[in-house]
């Protein structure tokens, strides 16, 4: 969830948009892994159409995505034993849980797409799909990336964990696509539990929304094993659907002048940040429309410093017509146990925009 409450979702053209076709229904063949044809039929054809969908094609197919069929999900005739117990011989006592997500409760079939990638450079892709009830209500929503997916290259993936109903009965024509993101891979912000080769690992959170005040904030990981040092306000470069700059929006150092965002706690100040510990910004802006053209940024590529590594994320700013962002100073997370901003100048400053490693 990136702040629900007013995101507004974003049509990605069908030049560059990820194109997800679901595999069709049924027992998939060796040629339609490769993204072929060859499919055959099974027990998951019924109900496998999307056009058969309450809500026609809105729902089935948005943005380049298309919602086609379902296949049988894998070990879905296997579960154990009533009693947990799998096998039993003399001297020998085998027994088995059922694994979460698998079995009858789960439902046999699951909803399998592909993600192909019609640009020239490797793309990482986040969908989030949506599970509807017969009543065609929002039972859940599911986000995935998939990570990755080569120049002109397709994939295949199936949504195992989509929040089936108990029953166990289910159509490709109850699962709705709400959005799909792409960033280029080199960019793409590392999961968790990983660490890129920077060592510092930058984040953007869900975001936040109230009375018309906007939100997100960005977190600075030192995840690496060496002491970093940084002054100053996150670089930023707003993008549009196609990662083409945005033009016309002011970017202000510090949320003094967004009403209602609070202020700064003074001007920027060194921070110092050991192997573990952690570092917050944040964009803040106001949701006003008034005269003139509403503008929604997207993408933000974000810099920690002036020559650091470029970060993609996706906050969806619904910036109205104000045309301005404001932008917080780096300070030291109080969250991570650490005791607030290293004190003192940092030797070789090269201004607010620096960000490098300490010797």
């Amino acid at each position: 969830m990136r702040i629900p409450p007013f995101r507004t979702t974003l049509a990605v053209s069908g030049a560059v948009v990820a194109s997800l076709l679901l595999g069709g229904c049924g027992t998939h063949t060796a040629a339609s892994e490769a993204g072929g044809g060859g499919e055959t039929k099974g027990p998951c054809a019924d109900g496998a159409t999307g056009d058969r969908a309450s809500g026609g094609a809105d729902g089935a197919e948005r943005d380049g995505v298309r919602v086609v069929g379902m296949v049988e999900r894998a070990g879905a005739g296997q579960s154990a034993s009533p009693s947990g117990r799998a096998s039993e011989r003399p001297g020998v006592s085998v027994t088995a849980d059922s694994l979460p997500g698998a079995g009858a409760a789960a439902g046999p079939c699951a909803v399998q797409y592909d993600v192909t990638n019609p640009e020239a450079e490797p793309f990482t892709y986040t969908i989030t799909f949506s599970v509807l009830d017969e009543q065609g209500r929002a039972m859940s929503s599911v986000e995935e990336t998939v990570a990755s997916v080569g120049a002109g290259k397709t994939v295949r993936r199936t949504l195992e964990h989509g929040g089936y109903p108990a029953s166990g009965v289910h159509g490709a024509g109850r699962v709705r696509i709400l959005d799909v993101e792409r960033v280029p891979s080199d960019e793409a912000p590392a999961p968790a539990g990983t660490c890129p080769e920077s060592g510092l690992r930058l984040t953007a959170d869900q975001g936040d929304a109230a009375m018309g005040l906007r939100v997100v904030g960005l977190h600075l990981e030192n995840c690496g094993g060496r002491t970093y040092s940084l002054e100053g306000y996150p670089v930023l470069q707003l993008l549009d659907a196609e990662h083409e700059a945005v033009e016309g929006i002011e970017v202000l150092r510090g949320t003094d002048g967004i009403p209602m965002a609070g202020g700064d706690d003074g001007p920027p100040r060194p921070v110092t940040l050991r192997p573990g510990e952690s570092a917050v910004s944040g964009l803040a802006w106001r949701n006003t429309t008034e005269f003139g053209e509403a503008v929604t940024v997207p993408y933000v590529r974000v810099r920690a410093g002036a020559g650091s590594d470029p970060v993609m994320v996706a906050p969806h700013l619904d910036l109205g017509t104000t045309g301005e962002l404001g932008v917080r100073a780096w300070r030291k997370d109080e969250a991570d146990g650490s005791t607030g901003v290293s004190g003192g100048e940092r030797p070789g400053a090269q201004g607010p925009y620096d960000a490098s490693p300490s010797s």
